[in-house]
């Protein structure tokens, strides 16, 4: 029993032996690592900054109704172009009853009144006639009578103002909606039956329309406060529109803020640029675009990729291939990034090989 324990014990030692060599074998047998290499170039390099925003028309007015009461009739939609001048919509004034009424009471007086006037110059007219008034005491009351006459013609019209909105001698209608600029109607946010409310000192009133010229836009956006120091106006800009992947604009950089506004927690300044419209593309208002401003650029200059980059004790380095497969560590000095690209101020030449990290 004893030869059986020793002789299993003397193969398990012989088989854990085997396995370790066979394992020593397998490690002293493995081919040394290859790296990949990359090599210097030349090339352009842009270090920009990126700021969102939205393409909107320079110029975007809102049409206001002068009368208060219910919207009868519409005479445009979103999209129509229309010229200065041009008819909106038409407002049902529904009148004050205070207004209403003093209007019928003052043009009642009026009329009272001018009758009376009217008698009195037809009495005294006899009397002229006769001689026994001069013609001084006659053009009195016939003056009188002219005035009154006045009166009862500015009653009237101030009544069929409060009823109607139109005036009757002058013809202006207070309750038509004109456009006060030529465009492209944007949006129309009342129907037909809702009441408005008409615009003065103590309201804005309702808006019956958007109105905006779309031969001029413009992208507004926001630029960190960290970059904002290096934006000069004047500044190109190339724009990509969210809803247009493949379509680039070019813009002029024409306002920068001068006051910052705190958004989450970081201080946003806004910018806004003159778009250069495209004869074969037509920008909706509203869109989302990003603008990338270019703050610094360098062409045809010597580079490696940024990854390839080692820092140790503020200093650059990178590994320079010697021979083959071989590698020393070279001290290099560095330019212009573009998060990618870096130039190469000194320590590398044309075509030399790096280790590719």
């Amino acid at each position: 029993m004893k030869k059986a324990i020793r002789a299993i014990l003397i193969l398990i030692v012989i088989g854990s032996l085997g396995f370790l060599g066979f394992f020593v074998y397998q490690k002293t047998d493995t081919p040394g690592q290859v790296f990949e290499i990359d090599s210097t170039f030349v090339t352009n390099i842009e270090r920009k900054t990126v700021a969102t925003g939205a393409i909107n028309p320079r110029k975007e007015i809102e049409i206001k109704s002068q009368v208060s009461g219910v919207v009868e009739k519409l005479f445009v939609e979103p999209g129509d172009n229309i010229k200065a001048g041009q008819l909106i919509g038409k407002i049902r004034i529904i009148p004050d009853v205070v207004a209403l009424n003093n209007a019928e009471a003052n043009l009642k007086e009026a009329i009272i009144n001018f009758k009376n006037a009217e008698k009195e110059l037809n009495r005294q007219k006899k009397l002229f006639s006769e001689r026994v008034i001069s013609e001084f005491d006659y053009n009195q009351f016939l003056l009188t009578y002219n005035l009154n006459r006045q009166q009862v013609d500015a009653a009237e019209s101030n009544l069929q103002l409060i009823k109607e909105g139109a005036s009757k001698k002058s013809g202006a209608v207070s309750n038509l909606v004109r456009s006060t600029v030529a465009g492209m109607i944007l949006d129309v946010p009342v129907k037909e039956g809702n009441f408005v409310i008409e615009t003065n000192t103590f309201n804005d009133g309702t808006t019956i329309a958007s109105v905006a010229d779309m031969n001029e836009m413009i992208f507004e956006g926001k630029v960190d406060e960290a970059e904002v120091g290096k934006l000069v106006e004047g500044m190109a800009l190339k724009l990509t529109v969210g809803a247009l992947d493949s379509v680039e604009f070019v813009a002029n950089l024409e306002y920068i803020s001068p006051k910052g506004l705190e958004e989450e927690g970081a201080i946003q300044f806004e910018v806004r640029a003159a778009v250069d419209l495209l004869t074969d593309q037509f920008l909706r208002a509203g869109y989302s675009a990003n603008a990338d401003i270019v703050l610094e650029r360098k062409d045809s200059v010597l580079a490696i990729k940024e990854s390839n980059i080692t820092f140790e004790d503020d200093k650059t380095y990178v590994e320079l291939m010697v021979g083959e497969q071989e590698f020393e560590k070279r001290e290099i000095k560095t330019g212009l990034s573009d998060g990618i690209n870096i130039e190469i101020l000194s320590g590398l030449t044309k075509n030399d090989l790096i280790k590719q990290i």
